[in-house]
């Protein structure tokens, strides 16, 4: 099972945390609970709840509730640093990022999001914003009904296609049902940064995370960032070069990045605590 370990802009070593870079970049500030233009405020609205295969989680090796194990316990690690740098931004939203794909991006998106979860008194919003190739319902194997792309297309209040996973408490799924053409407009719709508002807003104690497309391979990232108010960028031992990893942070040089996450480290686990 990959493991999250550290990784600066040296050449990255094995240990079991993940090293926050401090940011001067200015974070948008937060927003209050007022319905976004256009979509209903539905909080009453029951959310369709789905049961997960225990197969499909142990092959797409996404944690259990409660992220327990030694995997969990990366994660946890991971969880704690990203938000306490959060709260010193004062950020209630997270953009998960790569250069390149195979980083293993969307994995850490759901497991980060299961570890917040499992912290009493916290509560996620996953959204699927890789709308040039929708997989968090994929690796968690449900089928979409309605996406967040016609949520935003059609205006649909954005609670009709929120999804709850039974048995993992205080997180919440808002998918993607289909590859998009033009992915990168739609992000960068007024009618998407509405949408954000409301995510943002509606929920004080709620941290929204959005799976989004790799940094170098298109530009819906870049179009979409001024919505998040900070990044987490993910690259992989063996697999993500040091020049892509520093160009997508020169592209991203306005949005504060809280850190780097090393994925499928070579290092030895029993020494990496």
């Amino acid at each position: 099972m990959e493991r999250i370990t550290r990784a600066l802009a040296r050449e990255p070593t094995a240990m079991s945390y993940v090293a926050l870079a401090e940011s001067a970049h200015p974070v948008p500030p937060p927003v209050t609970p007022s319905a976004a233009p256009g979509y209903a405020d539905t909080r009453n609205f029951r959310s369709r709840v789905v049961e997960l295969d225990p197969l499909v989680l142990e092959r797409e090796r996404i944690l259990q509730p409660g992220a327990p194990g030694a995997a969990g316990g990366a994660y946890k690690m991971l969880r704690t640093q990203v938000l306490r740098r959060l709260e010193q931004l004062g950020a209630n939203s997270l953009a998960i990022l790569s250069p390149t794909s195979g980083a293993g991006k969307t994995l850490s998106a759901i497991n980060l999001a299961i570890a917040i979860a499992a912290e009493e008194g916290r509560a996620v919003l996953l959204v699927d914003f890789d709308l040039r190739n929708p997989s968090v319902n994929k690796r968690l194997g449900f089928a979409v009904e309605l996406g967040v792309e016609d949520c935003i297309e059609q205006r649909r209040p954005l609670q009709h296609a929120l999804v709850r996973l039974a048995g993992y408490e205080r997180l919440t799924v808002l998918p993607a049902r289909t590859r998009l053409q033009a992915s990168s407009e739609l992000l960068a719709d007024e009618r998407t940064a509405d949408m954000v508002v409301e995510m943002r807003g509606r929920y004080s104690n709620r941290l929204v995370i959005f799976d989004l497309p790799p940094v170098l391979q298109a530009d819906d990232a870049l179009a979409f960032t001024r919505n998040v108010q900070a990044g987490l960028m993910v690259v992989r031992e063996g697999h993500t070069r040091r020049s892509d990893v520093t160009r997508a942070i020169e592209l991203l040089r306005d949005l504060p990045l809280v850190g780097t996450a090393l994925n499928a480290s070579r290092g030895d686990p029993a020494t990496a605590y």
